[in-house]
């Protein structure tokens, strides 16, 4: 079932991401999130009106997905970048497919535009799972990231999820 996240979640959330963080390079970053964080990140994202939604089964958040603005300038405003993180005991079940349709319908009914994903160039099932959706290989900015000692490339890809009026 894909529902929109609420408090509850944030124990699921915050696992799901620090997995993510700390064993992949789906996420640039070094150091785990806390609950805290991941609780005033929920605040800012209810505040901002950027929907969570998460993937339940069995009572609990497997996975997660949401967006936010791709930048804070006002001529970007319906542009938006989205990030989904699945649970590793749950990948290659089409969640994440679930998912980004999902968040290419709800982009949609809120007249954005584009929506834009930042993908580690090596991550194959990510950029397989975009191509699907008939994202657009919009280019590669190379050694853009550190982690795991070694340089990251990272790809963008965008899809044009409403006519803009």
């Amino acid at each position: 079932m894909i529902r929109l996240a609420n408090t509850s979640d944030l124990p699921n959330i915050l696992d799901i991401y620090n997995d993510a963080i700390l064993n992949t390079t789906a996420v640039y970053t070094y150091e785990p999130q806390t609950l805290a964080s991941r609780r005033l990140w929920f605040k800012q994202k209810t505040k901002n009106n950027e929907p969570i939604f998460v993937y339940e089964e069995k009572g609990s958040a497997i996975a997660f997905a949401t967006y936010s603005s791709f930048r804070d300038w006002p001529a970007y405003q319906y542009t938006i970048e989205h990030s989904i993180y699945v649970d590793q005991q749950h990948r290659g079940k089409g969640i994440a497919s679930m998912l980004l349709k999902t968040l290419i319908q709800d982009a949609h009914d809120k007249g954005y535009k584009t929506l834009v994903a930042g993908i580690d160039a090596t991550n194959d099932s990510s950029i397989y799972l975009h191509k699907k959706f008939n994202f657009q290989h919009s280019g590669t900015i190379q050694n853009v990231g550190y982690k795991f000692d070694q340089w990251l490339d990272l790809a963008f890809y965008q899809l044009e999820v409403s006519k803009f009026s």
